[in-house]
């Protein structure tokens, strides 16, 4: 991102209210390919293809904060496959892991991998080197250390079904795993800010915590992000959870969480209440049924629906509820840009041409 999107997330992020409402969308593989007309496995093998297809969006949409920018990413695969998973690649969609552990039992035998020689991780930081230089001379700089969360790391080394019962039926070995994969993540993040010294964020993306009720929230997640977020004192903790995000929402000032990107499934005033005023919120349009399959005038009625019970307007970044999925129209983002503009401006969305 630019210095001057940088600027306003901080702005938000510290509570100082921002005209028009700011617009932010995680992005990534799901949705770049196809928007770009290339396919996902042109996108993860091509160093060209990936910076072309980033450079383009920004190009595109330079009212949007694009987050976490430039994300050197293999779908599912990047932290996996340190790990030893065995990767799949498809030409239409998700690159994804297969599970490497087929019992709990072989935790105790699972090592902490070598963040500079292991997996894809080489790759990832080799494609940031290769391009950095580019993305400055367009103005556009890494801001953002990323990773898996350890719930969702641990899910795809030992399988999702297999990890939540196990949560149930092993603890001791589910928080050996988590204690592993939080160190593992720890030596990830900061090698990556070793490498590149402007990453002032951090994003941890963590699905799994979703499916937990508050018990096993407070046993299994809050100790670990806890862990990672506040090693770094990164100045942006930016959280991601697309899955049931009402128990997270409690805990997110306890985890040193300053930014959440939340499912569309909860308003923003209910995640407001829960959240309490200290939390940015990166939400919440629907993204599949109404930013990639509605029309531009369901866009705009979507965005007066999020945004019209809204009582204050600090600490909001207009998103959908996740990253967005593929099939989202250049149109349907434009739409969304206007009707936030439309909206910041006291006007509401109706009446919109």
């Amino acid at each position: 991102m630019n210095p001057g999107q940088w600027d306003t997330l901080t702005q938000v992020v510290s509570g100082k209210d921002v005209t028009p409402l700011p617009v932010a969308f995680v992005v990534d593989s799901p949705w770049l390919p196809g928007w770009h007309g290339v396919s996902a496995l042109d996108y993860y093998s091509s160093e060209e293809i990936w910076f072309e297809a980033n450079l383009r969006a920004i190009q595109s949409f330079p009212e949007v904060i694009f987050l976490p920018g430039f994300w050197a990413e293999y779908g599912m695969n990047t932290e996996p496959s340190a790990f030893g998973c065995k990767c799949t690649w498809r030409d239409d969609c998700l690159a994804y892991p297969e599970k490497m552990l087929y019992d709990a039992a072989q935790i105790d035998h699972l090592k902490i991998p070598n963040v500079r020689t292991d997996g894809l991780l080489p790759f990832v930081m080799q494609r940031l080197k290769h391009k950095q230089n580019l993305m400055e001379r367009n103005g556009h700089f890494l801001k953002f250390a990323v990773s898996r969360g350890p719930l969702n790391i641990g899910s795809f080394l030992l399988g999702t079904t297999e990890f939540l019962l196990s949560l149930k039926t092993e603890p001791d070995r589910c928080h050996q795993l988590l204690r592993l994969v939080s160190d593992f993540i720890l030596e990830w993040i900061g090698y990556q800010r070793e490498c590149f010294p402007s990453m002032e964020g951090i994003l941890l993306l963590d699905d799994i915590m979703g499916f937990l009720g508050e018990a096993e929230y407070q046993e299994f997640v809050v100790p670990y992000f806890q862990k990672i977020f506040r090693h770094f004192n990164a100045k942006i903790n930016f959280l991601h959870n697309d899955a049931s995000g009402l128990i997270t929402a409690k805990y997110l000032k306890d985890m040193s969480v300053h930014l959440y990107n939340f499912s569309s499934d909860h308003g923003l005033e209910e995640m407001r209440e829960l959240a309490g005023s200290e939390i940015t919120l990166l939400g919440n349009l629907p993204p599949r049924d109404v930013l990639a399959d509605g029309t531009p005038d369901q866009v705009r009625q979507a965005v007066e629906r999020s945004l019209g019970p809204v009582k204050k307007k600090s600490r909001l970044i207009v998103s959908c509820g996740g990253g967005v999925p593929p099939g989202v129209s250049t149109q349907n983002i434009q739409a969304c840009l206007e009707a936030v503009q439309h909206y910041s401006n006291g006007l509401g969305t109706r009446g919109m041409p």
